[in-house]
């Protein structure tokens, strides 16, 4: 896992057996004639246009539309770069080049933070910034028909004036050069008069929005612009916690993340430890109230990268809703522990430094990939002696094995919907009809991990989900099928701020500024 994966901790959790789901665009303002097919090729491809060096275009625009590329029609995820435009081990710069035939100059401390900031917010608000550009272009066709680099640089620009308040004329100026570079002239007039309309209505206070009115439909549908989230769920959440919470929930959403260092406590590190090599590298941060070992970081996360704490093993990224999971499991030396969907591994290896060395964590997952990236990442953290990997689907292990234990997790896959601030590409990537096949899934899982558990043993059922139906509900009609199980209340193993009235584990994004989350300990009484 190394730096890969304590990256990705955060990013690429709880995926496990379930993949992104094909973006299912609005007819509205998100349908393109340009085929996905001829934009994948574009990444892909060297370029017809001889590729040299170019140091008027701006080097974090360049980077941040071909980043945007590949996260639309490539499946690379949002996350951050480190030096030299390297991000997930890719060289930026070379898709760069491939896609628009020309390399800019090297990113520095400045274009990195903007290309995390760019990236991260054009996929966060790319409904509202859609909506905007189609409403400025001269035609709803117009707007269909738009080539994906070329939107890529609108959006780009858009977000820049609306959300970053960048000076319109420097923005303008900015991206018309890139799109007459990349594209060619006519591209570049087009992005100059839309841009110059842009700032126009802005400075007159006119921007083309929705009103909030009319029936639910359609107050959903101007909800879903004006916070930019698929309309599916703007009504789910607005069924479930009201309009007023949901619009919070979306506001969390779309605020930018804030991540939290665990201390490897495995390699001997502390906390304090860890505060001082923050200190040092000059990186703001508020220690944990609710775990020991954890600090939370704000701003300057790169500096951590670029220092190799991560790569060293000292610390690694992870929320501490995840954190509170483990705490939930109440993880104790001497222990033999079946995590049933191990992969990335964040819970994994949390458990096994708090074994101190004595017991073991039987680390199952379907993906053997990931779980040979667990193993590496259980070496650099120092606890490869406590934890063993599995690489089976836990539904025919659990068929064809004897193991059993005291304590399963099962972290199951879900929809990642308490993720989202983190994830700003994972709303695009879900669907309504995911959620039962998800359900479906978690139904099954649950039912083969609770033939691992021993008699008076507990099974540990856990997701990043905020969605009722895939938390209370799925436990609810796990018990219905097994009544030889009960709810034990987590209420001694984390903070009651977080407990529910069923004694279930929750952490609310908007409440606790947290990663959704949720976990139920369930006792097998016979």
């Amino acid at each position: 896992m190394a730096h890969l994966l304590s990256l990705h901790v955060f990013l690429s959790s709880h995926a496990h057996e379930t993949s992104p789901k094909p973006l299912k665009l609005s007819k509205r303002i998100n349908k393109f004639n340009t085929s996905i097919s001829t934009a994948k090729k574009a990444l892909v491809s060297p370029s017809h246009k001889t590729q040299k060096l170019n140091l008027e275009v701006s080097p974090h625009r360049a980077v941040s539309a071909v980043r945007l590329m590949r996260i639309q029609f490539g499946g690379a995820f949002a996350d951050l770069l480190n030096e030299k435009g390297k991000g997930s081990g890719d060289n930026e710069m070379g898709y760069v080049e491939r896609t628009l035939g020309f390399r800019p100059r090297d990113l520095d401390d400045r274009d990195l933070r903007l290309v995390t900031d760019i990236v991260g917010g054009t996929i966060r608000w790319r409904r509202y910034l859609d909506h905007l550009i189609g409403s400025l272009c001269h035609d709803e066709s117009m707007f269909r028909s738009m080539e994906p680099l070329l939107l890529q640089i609108l959006r780009i620009g858009f977000y820049e004036i609306v959300k970053l308040n960048m000076p319109p004329y420097a923005v303008v100026d900015e991206n018309v050069k890139l799109a007459k570079v990349a594209l060619r002239p006519g591209a570049g007039n087009m992005v100059n008069g839309i841009l110059r309309k842009l700032v126009l209505v802005k400075e007159n206070n006119t921007l083309p929005l929705p009103k909030l009115e009319g029936d639910d439909r359609s107050q959903a549908r101007a909800l879903a612009t004006l916070y930019s989230h698929p309309v599916w769920m703007v009504r789910r959440w607005t069924k479930y916690l009201g309009q007023e919470e949901a619009v919070k929930l979306m506001m969390w959403n779309n605020s930018d993340p804030s991540y939290s260092l665990r201390a490897n406590s495995a390699k001997g590190i502390t906390r304090d430890d860890l505060v001082i090599q923050l200190n040092s590298l000059k990186v703001p941060h508020e220690v944990s109230l609710h775990l020991d070992d954890f600090v939370r970081v704000k701003i300057g996360l790169q500096n951590v990268i670029q220092a190799g704490l991560l790569k060293e093993g000292l610390c690694s990224v992870q929320d501490e809703s995840a954190g509170l999971v483990v705490s939930v499991v109440d993880p104790q030396p001497g222990e033999d522990i079946i995590d049933c969907c191990a992969a990335p591994g964040g819970k994994t290896l949390y458990m096994a430094s708090r074994l101190r060395g004595k017991g073991r964590v039987h680390a199952i997952d379907i993906n053997k990939g990931r779980l040979r990236i667990l193993g590496e990442a259980a070496k650099m953290q120092k606890v490869d002696d406590v934890v063993v990997t599995i690489h089976a689907d836990l539904r025919n292990f659990a068929d064809n094995n004897a193991m059993k234990s005291d304590k399963v997790l099962l972290d199951a896959p879900c929809s990642g919907l308490g993720v989202l601030s983190k994830r700003a590409d994972l709303r695009w990537n879900r669907r309504l009809e995911d959620l039962e096949q998800l359900k479906n899934l978690q139904d099954e899982l649950l039912d083969a991990a609770s033939t691992l558990v021993n008699p008076g043993g507990v099974l540990i059922y856990s997701t990043c989900s905020i969605d009722p139906e895939e938390n209370e509900g799925r436990v609810e009609a796990f018990l219905v099928r097994h009544p030889e199980f009960r709810i034990d209340p987590v209420e001694r193993y984390t903070p009651s701020d977080f407990v529910t009235k069923q004694g279930f584990y929750f952490s609310d994004p908007v409440k606790h500024s947290l990663d959704g989350a949720f976990a139920a300990r369930l006792v097998r009484t016979s």
